[in-house]
């Protein structure tokens, strides 16, 4: 016999515990602040007294060293403060993150790829987790579509800023001639729903397909039409999952995941009701880039939204990607996005 309100409690216990580490895990970063702060008086101090006893060389080895750490501790300090602004609904969720090829052909589909790489090698760096839903290679490069599942300590939050359209400018590796090519590819971004928020979605608004994995697993993809496609009729959003071993357990994450774009597509349009959105909205508007990664004839990856830019590219291909993270951050923080 199931005890009213029993599920409901255990998710309020859950969300308690949840919050519970996560001030805790600031309260040890603070607290790792402060000591930090105060090794690098004391090394200050130290390289002050070497100084004044004639003890030149180690006063400058003393002074180097609190510089380091000072610097360290702006860095820190610097993350730490990015944190503060995660408060919005949902920022402290998991991630779902899709990439789609746009114009550009076989370079489109290499680009997508490559952005692949970069938010794996993003989510490394950070501790995340990414668990591969469903991956559509084409069978000459690149990939058609990929959506991932991010799991991490506000997940979302940090990444709900790099939803939009990318543009690489290179010498393309499939053109003959070593022309320069653009190809763009659409990442959209979308929070794990809560268990306790539900969406409402009537059946005959929804089209269900199966088919068989292209994807990894063995015999297994071969012999069952393991995978799922999705499709809301009214709105035109199509989700797909088929690295699940099962049917029915691609079918419950594509459904999580139209859910969620269903959900935050509401919000974005202002509406109460999933029930009154109408439309194609699974078009790129391949005009409004919000980011460049320039190759040839100079390298450049430039944030047109916040201006944040860097000759770096390589840096930012393996992942580093938190300067324009923190700068989109701070502008939607201060209404300039």
């Amino acid at each position: 016999m199931e005890v009213p309100g029993f599920w409901d409690d255990i998710d309020k216990a859950q969300g308690r515990m949840k919050l519970k580490k996560q001030l805790e895990n600031e309260l040890s970063e603070y607290d790792g602040l402060a000591s930090m702060l105060e090794e690098a008086r004391l090394m200050i101090d130290m390289s002050a007294d070497a100084e004044s006893g004639g003890l030149t060389e180690e006063a400058e080895e003393l002074a180097d060293e609190a510089e380091q750490t000072l610097k360290e501790f702006d860095d820190r300090a610097e993350k730490l403060r990015i944190r503060t602004l995660l408060t919005e609904e949902y920022d402290d969720t998991n991630v779902i993150l899709s990439i789609h090829p746009g114009t550009g052909g076989l370079d489109a589909q290499d680009w997508a790829e490559m952005l692949l790489r970069m938010y794996t090698r993003w989510c490394d760096s950070k501790g995340f987790s990414v668990k591969v839903m469903d991956y559509q290679r084409d069978t000459e490069g690149g990939i058609k579509s990929v959506t991932v599942f991010i799991t991490g300590e506000f997940a979302y939050g940090y990444l709900k800023t790099e939803r939009g359209v990318h543009r690489l400018v290179r010498i393309s590796p499939f053109n003959t001639m070593a022309k320069r090519q653009t190809s763009f590819a659409s990442v959209d971004v979308t929070p794990e729903l809560p268990e306790d928020i539900k969406v409402e979605i009537a059946p005959e608004d929804l089209r269900i397909d199966t088919y068989r994995s292209s994807g990894a697993g063995g015999q297994h993809v071969n012999k069952t039409d393991s995978a799922v496609r999705i499709t809301h009729i009214p709105t035109n959003i199509v989700v797909t999952c088929q690295n699940e071993r099962s049917q029915g357990l691609n079918k419950e994450f594509a459904m999580r995941v139209l859910y969620s774009k269903l959900l935050a597509l509401a919000k974005q349009e202002h509406l109460d009701k999933i029930s009154e959105l109408k439309g194609n909205f699974g078009q790129i508007s391949w005009g409004n880039q919000i980011r460049s990664y320039v190759f040839q004839p100079y390298t450049m990856v430039k944030d047109h939204r916040t201006g944040a830019e860097t000759s770096n590219v390589q840096a930012v291909m393996d992942g580093d990607i938190d300067m324009f993270i923190n700068a989109s951050l701070n502008a939607l923080r201060n209404g300039e996005l």
